[in-house]
């Protein structure tokens, strides 16, 4: 038997051909591999040896060679292909190593050129790679380190790899090929069309010319988000930490379609605070949002929000949960838990409620990184694609546009009030106070309707809404919908702006003696 190897990531690269030399197993290399094999005692054949032709354009060329492709993709089980081998005096190479020039870490790095990107672009390694993968049946192709392990123990164990494992291998270098390519393709296509822009480090355009999406399979799921939809969950190839495909769960059931988007809409919504914080969600919008001084009193005035929505609804905590706050979690019905963390006596809690869904979910230093860059939506034979709405309001960016001027408690409730609004589906209405959600209208085709879905959520719990702070994630076209959250008890408004009707809306503010404040920014979520 034969390996090639030809790496350049080097990790655990000498320990394994030392153990394929001690299996008797033949080593071939090249350049940088070959001298470093050849540097700690192991008898090594350089590719050009092996070809009878030396590397040559800077190493651009130097396994492009039939006695290189022919032994990787002769099957074995064909006379005719064992005949030319030996007609040309090609041995067969059974066991390839590469993994592929740096192209991905070279062109995340600011001061990547266009030159150093052609530079990574590795051609030989891909195409040996797809030879391999071709003749699996034949031969092993690893494309990374963290695969020498099995092969070596098949090997070891039975002097061959299993067919199992060299099918899983092919799989997984066709997938690496693909990955690798999408991600010259990317970049390529990102590159801004300038001549006078294509030496040194190019204008790089924020939507490509095509989006190559690539991820991998986590789970199939039982249906989609009826029962007959099929479904699967996948994640991105690098995911960010402290999102929610990283999550661990700790018990409960398999979580299904619909869990996965509440449990990602309240994870995104709950982690924007910095604050302790809980959100409760119930199809996609928060139903409860509150922050305290502990989980316990942040999950109790969550709940108090609407207690009949938070019924099956998904529950996420920004701190780690403890047994007081589990205690009063598992007096309701709820289909996830999301936390950073659980103290042992808080997870006994659950361990009795066995169907509950503990997800655990590190929360990172820095939330912005773990938040998608993109959102995507799939639309008939397309896709819409645009920069993730991660925008974060200041307080210098408000506008006071009242001769009323909001006090501090009025300032920090609009804040929280906009903070909750940029989660809830539109048309959103969402009346707040004292660090709580105190109705919430979401998802309607006229705002006029979400402030009284709003209004009648905060009576059914039996809320009042007097001297609360409302935040429309849009501006009101007509002074009917403010004067409706003000007929329900609003003192002070939080929105965007930019309506035509900005003055009329106003003069109705300085009419009826509230405080409003313009963001400039709308929060749009369909």
């Amino acid at each position: 038997m034969n390996a090639l190897l030809s790496v350049s990531d080097k990790t655990g690269i000498v320990e394994l051909a030392r153990q394929l030399h001690q299996l008797g197993i033949g080593l071939i290399s090249t350049g940088g591999t070959a001298k470093l094999l050849a540097d700690t005692g192991l008898p090594v054949t350089e590719v050009a040896q092996l070809t009878g032709f030396p590397e040559m354009l800077d190493g651009r060329v130097k396994t492009l060679h039939p006695k290189v492709h022919g032994g990787l993709l002769a099957r074995r089980d064909t006379p005719l292909h064992m005949q030319a081998l030996q007609a040309h005096g090609i041995d067969t190479i059974d066991l390839l190593v590469v993994n592929l020039y740096p192209f991905e870490a070279t062109v995340a790095r600011a001061d990547c050129t266009l030159d150093d990107a052609i530079e990574n672009i590795d051609i030989g390694g891909p195409a040996m790679v797809r030879s391999a993968a071709k003749n699996w049946t034949d031969v092993a192709v690893l494309t990374d380190a963290s695969q020498y392990g099995q092969v070596l123990s098949e090997l070891q164990a039975q002097g061959r790899v299993s067919d199992a494992t060299r099918f899983a291998l092919a799989v997984a270098a066709f997938n690496r090929i693909s990955n690798y390519d999408a991600a010259i393709s990317d970049y390529l296509s990102g590159v801004a069309l300038d001549a006078t822009n294509l030496s040194g480090t190019p204008r790089r355009v924020e939507y490509p010319a095509q989006s190559n999406a690539r991820f991998v399979k986590l789970q199939d799921l039982r249906y989609g988000e009826n029962p007959h939809q099929s479904a699967a969950f996948y994640r991105d190839l690098h995911p960010a930490a402290g999102s929610l495909v990283t999550a661990r769960q700790l018990q409960g059931k398999e979580l299904s379609y619909n869990n996965i988007a509440d449990a990602d809409a309240a994870w995104e919504c709950v982690k924007s605070f910095d604050t302790p914080a809980c959100v409760i969600v119930k199809h996609a919008n928060p139903c409860g949002v509150a922050v305290a001084e502990g989980p316990l009193q942040a999950y109790q005035k969550a709940f108090q929000t609407d207690p009949t929505s938070a019924f099956g609804g998904i529950i996420a905590f920004n701190r780690p949960l403890d047994q007081a706050a589990a205690e009063a979690v598992s007096k309701q019905f709820v289909e996830v838990l999301i936390a950073p963390g659980y103290s042992e006596q808080a997870l006994a809690v659950f361990h009795a409620k066995a169907n509950v869904r503990v997800l655990q979910i590190d929360l990172p230093l820095d939330v912005s990184a773990s938040r998608n860059r993109q959102d995507i939506k799939r639309i008939g034979s397309g896709l819409l694609i645009q920069s993730a709405d991660n925008h974060v309001l200041q307080k210098s960016d408000l506008k006071v546009v009242t001769r009323v001027q909001p006090i501090p408690q009025q300032l920090k409730d609009l804040m929280f009030a906009w903070q909750v609004a940029q989660y809830v589906k539109s048309n959103a209405i969402v009346f707040c106070g004292n660090g709580m959600t105190l109705g919430v209208g979401a998802g309607q085709m006229s705002r006029l309707d979400s402030a009284r879905i709003a209004s009648i959520k905060a009576e059914h719990a039996g809320l009042s809404l007097k001297g609360s702070a409302v935040a429309s994630d849009a501006f009101f076209p007509f002074r009917d919908g403010l004067d409706m959250v003000i007929d329900h008890g609003a003192s002070c408004v939080i929105q965007p702006g930019g309506s035509m009707r900005d003055p009329e809306v106003i003069a109705a503010a300085d009419e009826r003696g509230v405080a409003m404040v313009f963001t400039g920014v709308r929060h749009f979520r369909h």
